[in-house]
């Protein structure tokens, strides 16, 4: 009785077993029903950015090179010219100012540096069109600078009155746009030697032989010159420009004066407090003329 308990519960267990291994045979995998597989790629779809890269999509203004910046124009043919052997003269920006002031190609001219290569200094530095700065610096090493020498010194300095200024001819208002306004002028006071002589060009106290050295050396180099004599504006410096006119016209007004002499005339002595009125001693003038006369002329009647 115990034995057949005993194979009835064996073979249920079996039974069990038997089943179980079944079912995990026939039935699919969690795995394999709840996540299906990807398909396939297209063969016409682009090709897969680079591993690490940004595969953000990009708009065309990204993608698009950033402009180049302006190229800076090239130098003139005088700014290469005016080398630092010949002069201290940095370039400058442009300017442009109303009324049409300024003008391209300025430099700062600080000082010229003659052969030897001392430096005569321009007190203040003058803001110039670099035609003009190089116009003045051959003037002061071809001219200016040997005149010193035949003085028994070295030239040192110019006494720099004015130069870019935005005004009217003599600031007047309403003229012409003076060259000062186009950075193309220069006024020139004196001249300073290293020994402390002053050469001032107006002055009629200078040998009149050192003016006119200046004023014809001047005359031949720039196409205006005003000084003394042109007006009264120009009566205590020297106006240098390079203006451009019709059939390379030059205008060159400087009187060159005499000098004053070293010892100032005699004035008249002053009018006695006891003269006579001004008219009375007229009146007795020309009756004593009239007296004189007479006497003069009784010995011929006498004959």
């Amino acid at each position: 009785m115990l034995f057949h308990r005993n194979h009835r519960a064996e073979m249920l267990r079996s039974a069990g077993v038997a089943l179980v291994l079944g079912l995990s045979l026939t039935m699919p995998s969690v795995a394999e029903t709840a996540v299906p597989l990807p398909q396939p790629r297209p063969a016409e779809a682009p090709a897969a950015a680079a591993a690490g890269g940004d595969t953000a999509p990009k708009s065309e203004e990204g993608n698009a090179a950033a402009p180049a910046p302006p190229a800076a124009p090239e130098p003139s043919a005088c700014r290469r010219a005016l080398t630092g052997d010949i002069a201290i003269a940095p370039s400058i920006a442009p300017i442009h100012e109303a009324n049409g002031c300024g003008g391209d190609d300025l430099v700062k001219l600080e000082a010229v540096v003659l052969r030897g290569g001392q430096r005569v200094d321009l007190k203040p530095a003058a803001t110039l069109r670099c035609e003009m700065a190089r116009a003045v610096a051959d003037w002061i090493r071809d001219d200016a600078e040997p005149l010193a020498e035949s003085l028994g010194s070295v030239l040192r300095g110019l006494d720099n009155f004015d130069s870019y200024e935005c005004r009217g001819r003599n600031r007047v208002k309403g003229a012409k746009l003076s060259e000062h306004g186009k950075a193309n002028a220069l006024d020139v006071r004196s001249l300073d030697l290293a020994n402390g002589t002053k050469l001032s060009l107006t002055d009629r106290g200078l040998s009149r032989e050192i003016r006119e050295k200046v004023l014809w050396s001047v005359c031949g180099r720039f196409t205006t010159v005003l000084g003394p004599g042109s007006d009264w504006y120009h009566e205590d410096h020297i106006h240098l420009d390079i203006a451009q006119r019709r059939n390379n016209y030059k205008l060159c007004q400087w009187n060159v004066y005499d000098p004053l002499p070293e010892t100032p005339p005699l004035l008249p002595a002053e009018r006695p407090s006891d003269a006579p009125p001004r008219a009375a001693a007229v009146e007795q003038g020309t009756a004593a003329s009239g007296e004189a006369a007479d006497r003069q002329d009784e010995p011929a009647r006498e004959k």
